[in-house]
Order: C-alpha cells, then sequence, then structure tokens
C-alpha cells in the first residue's frame, strides 16, 4: 500500500514538472526536483525520475511516430 501511495504522488508530481517545464522551457527542471526530493525521501526521487523519464520517453516516442507519418505523406509513398 505504501508503495502505491508513493507511486501515486510521485506520478502527479512528474505531470506538474512537465507541465512547468513546458510553459517555463526549462526541459531539465525534472532534475532540480529530483535533488530537492533525494535530499528528503531517496524512495519518491527514485518513483518521480521512472515517472518522468517514462513520460518524456513516451513523447518522443510520439513525435518519432509523427515525423515519421508526415514524411510518408509528405512523400506520397
Amino acid at each position: 500500500m505504501a508503495d502505491e501511495h508513493v507511486t501515486a504522488m510521485a506520478n502527479k508530481l512528474a505531470e506538474e514538472c512537465l507541465a512547468v517545464q513546458k510553459e517555463t522551457g526549462e526541459d531539465r527542471l525534472f532534475m532540480e526536483v529530483g535533488d530537492v526530493l533525494g535530499a528528503s525521501s531517496q524512495t519518491l526521487e527514485e518513483a518521480f525520475l521512472t515517472a518522468i523519464r517514462t513520460r518524456m520517453a513516451e513523447q518522443k516516442g510520439r513525435a518519432f511516430l509523427a515525423a515519421k507519418l508526415k514524411k510518408h505523406r509528405d512523400t506520397g509513398a
């Protein structure tokens, strides 16, 4: 149960952090947040960084697919 709570907190914080990063343009803000978390809870820091990395990886994957589809459509292939 405690792990689920930490994961839920990390997921919520990750979403908030990514929104702030997008608005401010600070693409490494998550590293600073991770440092702040690590000073008090290594468990939350690790869960947060995992949540951030998976979301960022998903965004990169979606951007890659969108670019591939655009190229395909633009070339008429």
